[in-house]
Protein backbone atom coordinates (compact mmCIF):
# COMPACT_ATOMS: atom_id res chain seq x y z
CA UNK A 1 0.00 0.00 0.00
CA UNK A 2 1.12 3.40 -0.76
CA UNK A 3 0.75 4.30 3.04
CA UNK A 4 3.33 1.97 4.01
CA UNK A 5 6.14 3.49 1.23
CA UNK A 6 7.40 5.99 3.64
CA UNK A 7 8.72 3.61 6.39
CA UNK A 8 10.60 1.69 3.72
CA UNK A 9 11.65 4.85 1.64
CA UNK A 10 13.56 6.85 4.56
CA UNK A 11 14.82 6.23 8.02
CA UNK A 12 13.59 8.36 11.21
CA UNK A 13 17.28 9.52 11.75
CA UNK A 14 17.06 11.69 8.50
CA UNK A 15 14.40 13.52 9.34
CA UNK A 16 16.74 16.09 9.55
CA UNK A 17 17.83 16.23 6.32
CA UNK A 18 13.49 17.15 5.64
CA UNK A 19 13.66 20.27 7.55
CA UNK A 20 12.13 23.24 6.31
CA UNK A 21 10.79 21.78 3.05
CA UNK A 22 7.23 22.58 1.91
CA UNK A 23 6.73 18.73 0.88
CA UNK A 24 5.17 16.59 3.32
CA UNK A 25 7.94 13.80 4.05
CA UNK A 26 5.90 10.23 2.50
CA UNK A 27 6.06 12.28 -0.55
CA UNK A 28 9.60 13.31 -0.73
CA UNK A 29 10.51 10.00 0.15
CA UNK A 30 7.84 8.17 -2.28
CA UNK A 31 9.42 10.31 -5.28
CA UNK A 32 13.06 9.60 -4.27
CA UNK A 33 12.04 5.73 -3.85
CA UNK A 34 10.06 5.98 -7.73
CA UNK A 35 13.81 7.65 -9.00
CA UNK A 36 15.74 4.82 -7.13
CA UNK A 37 13.67 2.26 -9.09
CA UNK A 38 14.97 3.63 -12.52
CA UNK A 39 13.23 6.66 -13.18
CA UNK A 40 14.54 9.43 -14.57
CA UNK A 41 14.11 12.99 -12.59
CA UNK A 42 12.03 13.94 -15.54
CA UNK A 43 9.70 10.97 -15.47
CA UNK A 44 9.24 11.19 -11.61
CA UNK A 45 8.23 14.87 -11.45
CA UNK A 46 5.58 14.34 -14.42
CA UNK A 47 4.15 11.54 -12.46
CA UNK A 48 4.36 13.55 -9.04
CA UNK A 49 2.87 16.14 -11.59
CA UNK A 50 -0.06 13.67 -12.40
CA UNK A 51 -0.86 13.38 -8.91
CA UNK A 52 -1.22 17.54 -8.26
CA UNK A 53 2.37 17.67 -6.71
CA UNK A 54 4.09 20.95 -8.65
CA UNK A 55 7.73 20.72 -7.64
CA UNK A 56 11.02 22.35 -9.64
CA UNK A 57 13.23 19.39 -11.14
CA UNK A 58 15.92 21.29 -9.30
CA UNK A 59 13.80 20.70 -5.98
CA UNK A 60 13.32 17.53 -6.75
CA UNK A 61 17.26 16.91 -7.62
CA UNK A 62 17.93 17.90 -3.89
CA UNK A 63 15.76 15.45 -2.36
CA UNK A 64 17.73 12.81 -4.56
CA UNK A 65 20.86 14.31 -3.36
CA UNK A 66 20.70 15.26 0.02
CA UNK A 67 20.12 11.31 0.71
CA UNK A 68 22.40 9.67 -1.79
CA UNK A 69 24.77 9.08 0.56
CA UNK A 70 22.53 7.69 3.25
CA UNK A 71 20.04 6.44 1.16
CA UNK A 72 19.55 2.42 1.04
CA UNK A 73 19.60 0.86 -2.13
CA UNK A 74 16.32 0.51 -3.78
CA UNK A 75 14.70 -3.04 -2.81
CA UNK A 76 15.28 -6.07 -4.91
CA UNK A 77 12.94 -9.33 -4.76
CA UNK A 78 11.77 -12.73 -6.02
CA UNK A 79 8.23 -12.93 -5.89
CA UNK A 80 6.13 -16.03 -6.48
CA UNK A 81 3.33 -14.25 -7.53
CA UNK A 82 3.12 -10.32 -9.16
CA UNK A 83 -0.16 -8.72 -9.97
CA UNK A 84 0.83 -6.44 -13.09
CA UNK A 85 -2.11 -3.26 -14.12
CA UNK A 86 -2.02 -0.45 -15.87
CA UNK A 87 -4.32 3.16 -15.92
CA UNK A 88 -5.23 5.96 -17.77
CA UNK A 89 -3.51 9.41 -16.03
CA UNK A 90 -4.32 12.84 -17.74
CA UNK A 91 -1.14 14.63 -18.28
CA UNK A 92 -1.30 18.13 -19.44
CA UNK A 93 -3.94 17.82 -22.70
CA UNK A 94 -2.88 14.42 -23.03
CA UNK A 95 -3.53 10.92 -22.00
CA UNK A 96 -0.58 8.42 -20.75
CA UNK A 97 -0.64 5.12 -19.54
CA UNK A 98 1.12 4.35 -16.11
CA UNK A 99 2.12 0.57 -15.68
CA UNK A 100 2.46 -0.88 -12.38
CA UNK A 101 3.46 -4.23 -10.65
CA UNK A 102 3.48 -5.32 -7.18
CA UNK A 103 4.50 -8.67 -5.35
CA UNK A 104 0.56 -9.78 -3.99
CA UNK A 105 3.00 -11.21 -0.35
CA UNK A 106 4.92 -8.53 0.51
CA UNK A 107 3.09 -5.87 -1.20
CA UNK A 108 6.12 -4.30 -2.76
CA UNK A 109 5.79 -2.00 -5.56
CA UNK A 110 8.51 -3.78 -8.07
CA UNK A 111 8.47 -0.93 -10.98
CA UNK A 112 6.17 1.96 -12.27
CA UNK A 113 6.42 3.14 -15.73
CA UNK A 114 4.58 5.99 -17.88
CA UNK A 115 4.08 5.26 -21.39
CA UNK A 116 2.60 7.58 -24.44
CA UNK A 117 0.33 4.92 -25.75
CA UNK A 118 -1.44 1.94 -24.81
CA UNK A 119 -0.79 -1.66 -26.34
CA UNK A 120 1.23 -4.77 -26.27
CA UNK A 121 4.65 -3.21 -27.05
CA UNK A 122 4.64 -1.07 -24.31
CA UNK A 123 3.43 -4.16 -22.03
CA UNK A 124 6.20 -5.80 -23.55
CA UNK A 125 8.58 -3.38 -22.95
CA UNK A 126 7.45 -3.00 -18.91
CA UNK A 127 7.62 -6.88 -18.41
CA UNK A 128 11.17 -6.96 -19.87
CA UNK A 129 12.58 -3.92 -17.50
CA UNK A 130 10.61 -6.14 -15.10
CA UNK A 131 12.33 -9.19 -15.64
CA UNK A 132 15.69 -7.41 -15.94
CA UNK A 133 15.52 -5.27 -12.23
CA UNK A 134 14.39 -8.72 -10.53
CA UNK A 135 14.67 -12.33 -10.22
CA UNK A 136 11.58 -13.54 -12.12
CA UNK A 137 12.16 -17.28 -13.41
CA UNK A 138 9.36 -18.89 -11.70
CA UNK A 139 6.59 -16.34 -10.86
CA UNK A 140 3.25 -16.07 -11.74
CA UNK A 141 2.55 -12.90 -13.52
CA UNK A 142 -1.78 -11.90 -12.27
CA UNK A 143 -2.77 -9.83 -15.34
CA UNK A 144 -5.91 -8.48 -17.49
CA UNK A 145 -7.67 -10.19 -20.22
CA UNK A 146 -5.76 -7.99 -23.34
CA UNK A 147 -2.17 -6.96 -23.86
CA UNK A 148 -0.69 -8.06 -20.58
CA UNK A 149 -1.48 -11.95 -21.76
CA UNK A 150 0.11 -11.29 -25.29
CA UNK A 151 2.80 -9.53 -23.57
CA UNK A 152 3.59 -12.53 -21.64
CA UNK A 153 2.94 -14.58 -24.66
CA UNK A 154 5.71 -12.67 -26.54
CA UNK A 155 8.07 -12.80 -24.05
CA UNK A 156 7.72 -16.34 -22.74
CA UNK A 157 6.46 -15.88 -18.99
CA UNK A 158 4.30 -17.57 -17.04
CA UNK A 159 0.90 -15.77 -16.14
CA UNK A 160 -2.99 -15.95 -15.87
CA UNK A 161 -5.77 -13.95 -15.89
CA UNK A 162 -6.83 -13.22 -11.93
CA UNK A 163 -9.25 -10.33 -11.12
CA UNK A 164 -9.09 -11.18 -7.40
CA UNK A 165 -5.55 -10.88 -6.48
CA UNK A 166 -5.07 -7.81 -8.62
CA UNK A 167 -7.17 -6.13 -5.92
CA UNK A 168 -3.55 -5.05 -4.52
CA UNK A 169 -2.13 -3.08 -7.79
CA UNK A 170 -5.78 -1.10 -8.22
CA UNK A 171 -6.30 -0.28 -5.02
CA UNK A 172 -2.57 1.20 -5.18
CA UNK A 173 -3.38 2.64 -8.36
CA UNK A 174 -6.67 4.42 -6.55
CA UNK A 175 -4.84 5.68 -3.54
CA UNK A 176 -2.14 7.19 -6.09
CA UNK A 177 -5.04 8.80 -8.08
CA UNK A 178 -6.69 9.99 -4.51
Amino acid sequence: MLADLPSESYDADLEESWENERTATPVRAFAVRLHQTGRSIRETTTILAELGIERSHGAFWNWVHRLADSGRDPPTASPSRVAVDETAVKINEGWSWLDATIDTETKLILDVALFGRHGTDPAAAFLYGLREKHELPDAEFLVGQFVYRTALARLGLNGRVNSTDRNHIKKWFHTLKM
